[in-house]
């Protein structure tokens, strides 16, 4: 029964926003009026925290302003200049109460900064914490001076504030109380400057431990709306330096889950863009993709200076841009159930929609819904990809070619006029079968040299006329050998498909990464002429096997490593701080992990047995009590060979397990079931008899 009335709710939230308009602006906290429209739509900017980390210095902030000058962000609308935690001297208050920048990173203070970046056609923000300051445990805290610091800071002329928990969770603050006492004194400055509230609790359970809901980010919903013109949804996204994909869509699902309280000029707050951050260009995009329909404020984490001219183009697409900034200030709702692929959709503010298709799983897949399922009428509909800027009309399907990992986003509204280009998909080069066996749905695949591929490519027409000769031609790397199999259709009338089969043969010295397979689809269209597409896949080849009677499996090249924070380490401790250790025993080899973690090897059909000592390391004890459980598994080519069972920080487990016949091996470590905080998984003696 809970689980039906809990999808029931999901329904309705998703039916009120995307036919509804948008709702009217909640009433303050405690009564009074609510907080001023400062932004009607998303903010945009940029920050010190994950670029730059705990040091800022007023020469790397005016770089930056000048930068978002010259390469065009400024004007895409990427207009705040924020200064995050750190800024504040050793001891950050004066003898007569207020607050000092450190005189080593800005040797001006911080007006003449602000004056620069004002000058520059851009707006500046500051930090602060709601917590009184804490010697050793929080290095800056507006605790106890909330108005002071409020008028100073409208006193330097920002134009917005970041006010942090740090202090506030130290002290066991409410948040609740203290933020609004901090947005009373911001409202209230001695100057009558108006400046943006972006509230910023990060913190969440499990991932910080055991905290009352009320002092999570995720009751912020509850009361930020009435106070803020933004508020953080979930804990950080990443590290400083370091964005994972999984974290960001971690912190998309967290964001989603109250839709309802968005609007024009307040906005939840899923974290920053992570460009370059450790994500690929389609993880990346498919982050923009998600905070673009989410109505999220857009504050790039990373150094703009060092970016790529991909990363770039990213930012500043102007038809995703638009999404983002539509003035509905809709927030996106999934349609439909939530799962390795899902659709999502936001109600623009002219009646069109933004679709999102999202692959959240490690291989391609072309994705669909229908205009009747996003809230569309009619019989004919006009597709724009925001990404591509390809305009095709459709007779009722949304369709596209998602990579893994990867989203489209499509701008759908009802057609007028002369019929147009007819929606076509060819969908990206899939790996069905290697060495003869075939890959299993959802599971990337894997190939090494010499081995024999069996590649497909579909093409379907989703438009309201047929399509003549389609053609299909794919392309691999230098060396490789693509024989066609089957011979193409004569059209494709709307609503049919077609699938182009090839197979293809590795070089016995194919190199180790990632290797494009590109499919180049043509067909005519009467009126229009031939048409083409191109779409690009990347198939995974292996490293060589082990071989040998006791391999150090850990000293070997994997093929993929993941861990839940920072990176497997090989022969230590995750973060590589200790050696790998649990129960006091010292384990010269294997690896650390946290939780949840895939490591994937290539054994290649050549190993017979593998031995380990799993377990949580040592290190977990210098943290607490809290956490250290998690399940470790041991899967060849989709099967569960070895399952830990939960593992405590008080035991360990030996496995002894038969690979014969296996070619991709997955060590797989889970959370145990309470959420990965202070999951330190050890995979220790890790070896293979070959």
């Amino acid at each position: 029964m809970k689980r039906q009335l809990t999808v029931l709710l999901a329904l309705l939230t998703a039916l009120l926003v995307v036919q509804a308009p948008a709702q009217a602006a909640p009433p303050a906290v405690g009564g009074g009026s609510a907080p001023p429209v400062l932004s009607p739509t998303p903010y945009m900017g940029w920050n010190t925290y994950y670029a730059l980390g705990g040091d800022p210095t007023d020469a790397e902030i005016r770089s930056i302003a000048d930068f978002l000058v010259s390469s065009g962000l400024r004007d895409a609308g990427y207009e705040y200049v924020w200064i995050d935690g750190n800024w504040a001297a050793p001891t950050p208050r004066s003898g007569a109460g207020d607050l000092v920048p450190n005189p080593d990173q800005f040797p001006h203070g911080l007006a003449p900064l602000v004056d620069y970046i004002h000058s520059k056609g851009l707006k500046a923000g500051i930090y602060t914490d709601a917590g009184p300051y804490i010697p050793g445990k929080c290095g800056l805290g507006s605790g106890g001076h909330y108005q002071r610091d409020a008028d100073q800071f409208a006193a330097w002329e920002f134009d917005a504030v970041k006010v942090d928990y740090l202090c506030g969770i130290a002290a066991d603050l409410d948040p609740r109380t203290v933020f609004t006492e901090f947005a009373r004194a911001l409202r209230n400055n001695a100057s009558g400057r108006p400046m943006i509230f972006n509230l910023c609790n990060p913190v969440t359970s499990p991932d910080w431990g055991d905290y009352p809901e009320e002092q999570q980010s995720t009751y912020s919903w509850a009361y930020a709306p009435g106070i803020a013109q933004s508020w953080r949804t979930y804990t950080d996204v990443g590290f400083v330096g370091e964005i994972k994909f999984k974290d960001v869509l971690r912190n998309y699902d967290a964001n989603a889950r109250h839709p309802e309280v968005a609007g024009p000029g307040r906005f939840n707050d899923p974290d920053y863009l992570g460009p370059e951050l450790g994500m690929s260009d389609e993880e990346f995009r498919t982050q923009m993709t998600l905070w673009s329909v989410a109505a999220a404020p857009l504050v790039i984490g990373s150094d703009v200076r060092k970016l790529s001219r991909t990363s770039l183009g990213i930012l500043t697409d102007r038809d995703v841009l638009a999404i983002n900034q539509d003035k509905a200030a809709v927030q996106a709702v999934r349609v439909g159930p939530a799962g390795a692929t899902e659709t999502w959709v936001k109600r623009l503010a002219d009646g069109d929609r933004a679709v999102v298709l999202l692959n959240r799983g490690d291989s391609p897949a072309t994705l669909t819904t229908t205009a009747r399922k996003v809230g569309l009428t009619g019989g004919r509909f006009t597709l724009k990809d925001a990404w591509t800027d390809r305009v095709t009309e459709s007779a009722g399907t949304i369709s596209a070619a998602v990579p893994a990992h990867g989203a489209a986003l499509l701008r759908v509204g009802r057609a007028s006029g002369k019929p147009g280009a007819p929606h076509v998909v060819a969908g990206l080069p899939q790996v069905t079968a290697v060495g003869g066996d075939a890959v299993p749905a959802g599971v990337a695949p894997v190939a090494a040299g010499g081995d024999d591929a069996q590649v497909e490519v579909t093409v379907r027409n989703d438009g309201t006329r047929p399509v003549v000769a389609p053609r299909l031609g794919l392309e691999a790397p230098e060396g490789w050998t693509v024989s066609a199999v089957g011979t193409a259709p004569r059209s494709l009338l709307p609503g049919r498909a077609a699938t182009f089969a090839f197979e293809v043969t590795l070089p016995d010295g194919a190199a180790p990464g990632d290797a494009p397979l590109t499919a180049r689809t043509s067909y005519e269209v009467p009126g229009k002429g031939r048409l083409g597409l191109t779409t690009s896949a990347a198939l995974r080849i292996a490293p060589p096997a082990p071989d040998g009677d006791d391999v150090v499996l850990s000293h070997h090249d994997w093929i993929s490593a993941t861990s839940g924070w920072m990176s497997p380490t090989v022969d230590r401790s995750v973060g590589g701080g200790s050696p790998i250790s649990m129960l006091g025993q010292v384990h010269p080899t294997g690896l650390g992990v946290a939780s949840p973690s895939t490591v994937r090897y290539y054994l290649g059909d050549r190993c017979t047995r593998l031995r380990t000592t799993v377990g949580i390391d040592d290190a977990v004890r210098n943290v607490g009590p809290e956490g250290g459980t998690s399940t470790f598994e041991v899967i060849g080519d989709g099967r569960v060979l070895f399952d830990s069972g939960v593992v405590t920080r008080d035991a360990v487990r030996e496995a002894d397990v038969d690979v014969t016949g296996v070619r991709v091996l997955d060590l797989v470590v889970g959370d145990g079931g309470d959420g990965g905080y202070n999951d330190r998984a050890d995979w220790a003696g890790l070896s293979v008899s070959c």
